[in-house]
């Protein structure tokens, strides 16, 4: 079955619709692309090496992030549950595993130059990394209250129909789901030099949390019968508001959890190497240890034998 069976309206998400864009969301897509471009072309250009790949997925989480904020999507989100399903969701969990693969810390620290304004913004970003506010955001717990006080206060009460009401409010809610996702996504997916690390444990109970609230919110979407927002409950294009949320719940349960799945899968892996590399470096030590012992009894057998 197509999309556009499902919801007639589906192929007019993908349509330039500036006029209904978030303006916050869509002019920082554009900023970061071209501040990033810059600073790989000024690494090219000096024939130093910057990874193409990295490039690519930033570039491409910019090109969505400018999507979901200027397309028709935009526009459907006010009146569809889905179409806002499926903004927030790709605002959560897809745009900021590919910004954040793009390594942009250690573009900065690579291709600012260190003099005039250059030292300012390296003092800056140092700084800002360094500060307990940096600290704070990256401490494990944070994601796991974002959501569990957003998604609720949002859907089990009608405050995204107010919040939806307005371009404004619109607006600055995708904005905080890009933010919110950037936050949640760091610890997991980062390889620059972090302020917190967390441990494996950690990240897994998040991602697990993550995973638990996507599953009981789409249920609820999907089990309800009846339009559960006052903003969503009227047709769009012929199709039944109740059905546009049980749609909106099966994002939920299938695109929701795919990129989820893949951080559990990134992190797993990751925990594994960590551990086979301080297994190698204990046997590494404990060789050493070991010879360096077999060297000492030698020397005290030496001596007895003179």
């Amino acid at each position: 079955m197509s999309a556009d069976a499902i919801l007639p309206f589906f192929p007019d998400w993908f349509s330039f619709d500036p006029s209904g864009g978030s303006p916050i969301v869509a002019v920082a897509a554009m900023l970061l692309c071209a501040w990033y471009l810059r600073g790989a072309i000024w690494l090219w250009s000096h024939r130093r090496r910057w990874s193409v790949p990295r490039t690519f997925s930033f570039v491409i989480g910019c090109v969505v992030m400018f999507v979901i904020a200027t397309f028709g999507v935009n526009r459907y989100a006010s009146v569809s549950l889905t179409a806002l399903m499926f903004q927030q969701i790709t605002a959560i969990t897809v745009i900021p595993p590919l910004l954040i693969v793009g390594s942009p810390g250690r573009l900065l620290l690579r291709s600012t130059p260190h003099h005039r304004t250059g030292r300012l913004i390296l003092k800056a970003a140092h700084a800002g990394l360094r500060s307990r506010w940096a600290r704070l955001l990256l401490h494990p717990l944070v994601p796991i209250v974002i959501a569990l006080a957003v998604f609720p206060a949002l859907y089990l009460t009608d405050a995204i129909s107010v919040v939806m009401a307005t371009p404004v409010g619109a607006a600055l809610l995708l904005a905080f789901f890009v933010g919110a996702g950037i936050v949640a996504a760091v610890p997991l997916w980062s390889s620059d030099p972090l302020p917190r690390a967390p441990s494996f444990p950690a990240r897994l109970i998040d991602i697990f949390v993550e995973i638990q609230i996507h599953a009981i919110l789409g249920l609820i979407l999907i089990r309800a019968g009846k339009p559960l927002f006052a903003g969503y409950s009227t047709p769009q294009q012929a199709v039944d508001p109740a059905y546009d949320q049980a749609v909106a719940g099966m994002l939920l349960w299938t695109y929701a959890e795919l990129p989820l799945l893949v951080v559990l899968i990134v992190c797993l892996s990751r925990w594994h190497s960590r551990d086979r590399r301080q297994a190698r470096m204990n046997e590494s030590r404990e060789e050493a240890e070991l010879e360096e012992y077999n060297a000492y009894l030698e020397r005290i057998d030496q001596k007895n034998r003179h």
